[in-house]
């Protein structure tokens, strides 16, 4: 919004005395004046429309009094004590921080579209998913088969319309691997939308997974999604793309401004979502956050680089596949009542709040793997 209203004041101002004095609007050509700018707007709506969200959602009754996971893992009273009453579907909150703040300094483009209406549609999954369990105070919320259908065909669809598009095909018919200058495949339209149908549903998911102790989720995704700032810019910007052997995306620099956006949302979430946790962000937030990741990862020709950035969450839901996997190997085998586990409970988080380890050690912990992750995921720019 501020692009084309800067562009219009300068067109009207054009040949009068205004002119020169106008010309100071030209910095909103630059995408990292709007990405710096949607950071700072982003982080500071947060910490604006953070307690009013709280307050707003404690009114309507929205928390928390069932045991979920985390407190059924935890070793202490004290641990259990602190998660009744907190309210849920603080995705809410950064959901909307960052969709207003991606539509006020972003350039609109099919790539922001696409990206805003699919963190919508996420959001209200997830939405519904919270409203059951919070209504009905159980750790179940919607049936499994039902999120997964509609992240399926929000995932088809993605894929369906960059391959339909001429200017987007290669996106989905030619597929990318960190540390090769070239596609590895060309001409690969089923095995690349493959590839874009579960990188965008696999992350959602994962995301949703880790987002299990106070400040896990967001932490990670705050860590990752800095990763795709420096991605996205890359990408769009063609003489750096070409020098770093990455794949330029005409476009896909706007998306530095949503990651932006994302990042400042993030850091303000964190800042009510840290231990012990004012708001849980829930499934409303980690759907979207995580499903909007695996999105940004496509458009950019680099879905293989989300798996190394945010190798935590890829630990995490590959955790579970093994505890359920294990699980019912060990029933048919043995019989009910004589299953065997893995871990001490998945994911792997609780695994470890099992094994006596304190909530915020473990979220530290994490947070310092991700980073690592981060690094390795941008050292793939110049190991090619």
């Amino acid at each position: 919004m501020l692009f084309y209203l800067s562009q219009w004041i300068q067109e009207q101002a054009a040949g009068t005395a205004w002119a020169d004095s106008l010309s100071v609007l030209r910095v909103f050509r630059y995408i990292t004046v709007r990405s710096a700018g949607a950071a700072l707007s982003a982080l500071l709506l947060s910490l604006w429309l953070g307690p009013l969200v709280i307050a707003w959602l404690k009114k309507l009754k929205f928390g928390q009094e069932y045991l979920d996971k985390a407190q059924e893992a935890g070793t202490t009273e004290k641990q259990v004590f602190t998660k009744k009453g907190v309210p849920g579907m603080g995705g809410i909150l950064i959901v909307l921080v960052v969709d207003l703040t991606a539509l006020i300094w972003a350039q609109w483009n099919e790539f922001i579209v696409l990206t805003l209406v699919s963190l919508l549609v996420l959001a209200a999954l997830g939405f519904y998913d919270d409203y059951k369990k919070l209504t009905e105070q159980k750790s179940a919320g919607a049936a499994e088969h039902v999120k997964l259908i509609v992240q399926f065909v929000l995932a088809g669809f993605i894929a369906w319309t960059l391959w339909r598009m001429p200017e987007t095909r290669k996106l989905i018919t030619e597929v990318q691997v960190p540390f090769f200058k070239n596609a590895v495949l060309t001409d690969a339209a089923w095995f690349g939308g493959f590839i874009a149908v579960c990188a965008i549903v696999g992350s959602s998911n994962a995301v949703n997974i880790t987002d299990g102790l106070d400040g896990l989720a967001i932490g990670c995704t705050l860590i990752v999604t800095t990763v795709f700032l420096v991605f996205t810019y890359i990408a769009g910007n063609a003489v750096i793309a070409r020098y770093l052997f990455v794949p330029f995306v005409p476009g896909a620099g706007e998306l530095t401004v949503f990651c932006a956006a994302m990042v400042g949302a993030s850091l303000g979430f964190l800042w009510f979502n840290c231990h012990p946790a004012e708001v849980f962000m829930g499934d409303t937030g980690s759907l979207a956050l995580g499903g909007v990741l695996g999105i940004m990862a496509v458009l950019i020709h680099q879905p293989f680089v989300l798996v190394i950035a945010g190798g935590v969450f890829v630990v995490e839901i590959v955790s579970v596949m093994i505890q359920r996997g294990w699980f019912k190997y060990t029933r048919r085998l043995y019989g009910e009542g004589n299953e065997r586990r893995v871990f001490l409970m998945a994911p792997l988080h609780h695994h470890f709040q099992k094994l006596g380890w304190y909530e915020s050690q473990i979220v530290a912990r994490f947070y310092i793997l991700c980073i690592v992750c981060a690094v390795l995921a941008l050292a793939t720019l110049k190991l090619r």
